[in-house]
């Protein structure tokens, strides 16, 4: 055999060895990495993520509701399993799960429904941490109108705040109507002159008549509650004819962590934590109402977080965020708005692309419905919101300056996407450096954490007191 056969014969052998080896791995399978489970009132989510593509076909069932899944190239194994234990029970929409192999190298996947769900089944390729992801998207079939959910919310707090209220001053009246009782001693009285005089004996007690007590006060339900705190006075009446509604985007959440701090504090975390006590302090101001992005730990695409802001006819949007740099050195808070000629430097147009990202690593169907309309809304801008955005940026970021270091001390300009709502005066405000351990370590401080949000709220009713918003055309 001459040179040139045993070659040949060598490239036969390596090409028989490649085909062994794939047909190896095509027997074996994909392999789960990990599974998650992200229960919220709006949506929830199902994450397989494995280390190689998965493809799913799934259908509806009744009586009961279930989504049954069948996922290919797949064998059932311990970490499969492992996703019946991650539903929770105060799941809006999973009352379970059921895994099985149903045929060789297909795992049918059952997910019993509390209420009936329209699903989405999508993959998503690999990106930063995650590898090979399939996702499924369970939403209500109806989706609940915020602005009515607003509506009863403030009702319901009004109706409380008066029934406590009526509470106290019936018990405040029924105190007045007690009948008090007092012990008096008499004082003694000198003998006559001339009469014997008595042993000391014990001394008289009576009781002393009760003082004279008024005629009785009817306690009714009054037609009307007093004035409380929450309620708009006279004088705000007259500046402000209706509820101010202010969104509130606590960035990132659920499959997008966002940024980590060197002790391992993440983004999602910390502004999901200001973002619920900011919340509870616009909540007592009166004539106002904060809507959540989020309230939990889940992911939202940017899109969605512009149109629920919409969906409310908000009078403002406010994105939190505390982002990473490249170096660790960098510090201090920042306020952003949208920009129409470009970033206003190198460092905010670097942030506007890492926030843009958000829905690469949390997740989005591209497939769905209303992926076009959207990117076209995401297209959209105005010069007077932008003009508005920056004196609300202005008031946020004067008055946080005041809390901790400025990373500069102007409004900066770039092209975030969630700031692109045509009609609301949008900002995202960097609280902080996340990857700063001082900052992080701020940022895990609850008394910096209210010292914050103090100042963001006197920053937004500054705003409104110098801009007193518009009739909105679904008045409350």
């Amino acid at each position: 055999m001459n040179r040139l056969e045993q070659r040949r014969a060598a490239l036969r052998a390596m090409g028989s060895l490649v085909l062994l080896l794939g047909a190896r791995q095509l027997a074996h399978g994909a392999g789960i990495v990990a599974v998650r489970v992200w229960p919220a009132e709006e949506y929830t989510r199902v994450t397989l993520e494995s280390d190689a593509a998965l493809s799913a076909k799934h259908s509806l069932a009744e009586n009961p509701n279930r989504v049954v899944i069948d996922i290919d190239g797949l064998e059932l194994s311990p970490q499969l399993r492992e996703l019946v234990g991650k539903v929770r029970a105060d799941d809006p929409f999973i009352a379970g799960v059921r895994v099985g192999q149903n045929q060789p190298r297909v795992v049918r996947l059952v997910i019993d429904l509390k209420q009936p769900t329209a699903p989405q089944v999508f993959s998503l390729e690999p990106v930063a941490a995650y590898q090979h992801r399939l996702v499924f998207d369970l939403y209500p079939t109806k989706e609940p109108d915020p602005l009515l959910a607003l509506i009863r919310e403030k009702e319901q707090a009004e109706q409380s705040a008066a029934q406590s209220v009526n509470d106290a001053l019936g018990e405040f009246i029924g105190q007045m109507h007690e009948k008090p009782t007092t012990t008096a001693r008499l004082p003694e009285m000198p003998p006559p002159p001339g009469a014997a005089s008595a042993p000391p004996g014990p001394a008289a007690r009576v009781i002393a008549p009760p003082p004279p007590v008024p005629p009785p006060v009817a306690v009714a339900t009054p037609p009307a509650a007093p004035p409380l705190p929450s309620v708009p006075t006279a004088a705000e009446r007259g500046r402000i004819n209706r509820l101010i509604i202010v969104a509130l985007d606590p960035g990132h959440g659920g499959e997008d962590p966002g940024a980590t701090g060197p002790s391992g504090l993440h983004e999602k975390d910390v502004v999901l934590t200001v973002g619920m006590k900011l919340r509870d302090k616009l909540n007592a101001v009166p004539g106002m109402r904060v809507m959540m992005t989020r309230d939990a730990d889940f992911f939202v695409p940017l899109g969605e977080r512009v149109r629920r802001a919409r969906r409310v006819q908000a009078d403002l949007f406010v994105s939190i965020h505390a982002d990473a740099f490249l170096t660790p050195e960098a510090r201090g808070a920042s306020v952003f708005a949208l920009s129409e000629r470009g970033a206003t430097s190198s460092a905010a147009r670097w942030m506007a692309n890492r926030e843009n990202a958000a829905d690469v690593v949390g997740g989005v169907n591209i497939q769905a419905r209303d992926a076009t309309v959207l990117r076209t809304l995401l297209d959209m801008s105005t010069t007077a919101q932008i003009k508005d955005s920056l004196k609300l940026g202005n008031e946020v970021l004067q008055r946080i300056g005041q809390v901790g270091k400025l990373h500069k001390g102007s409004v900066e300009q770039a092209s975030f996407a969630v700031l692109k709502a045509p009609d609301i005066p949008s900002i995202l405000v960097e609280t902080a450096f996340i990857s700063n351990p001082e900052e992080e370590a701020k940022l895990r401080d609850p008394a910096y954490q209210d010292k914050l949000v103090d100042a963001l709220v006197l920053g937004i009713r500054r705003y409104f007191a110098k801009n007193p918003p518009l009739a909105r055309n679904r008045t409350l």
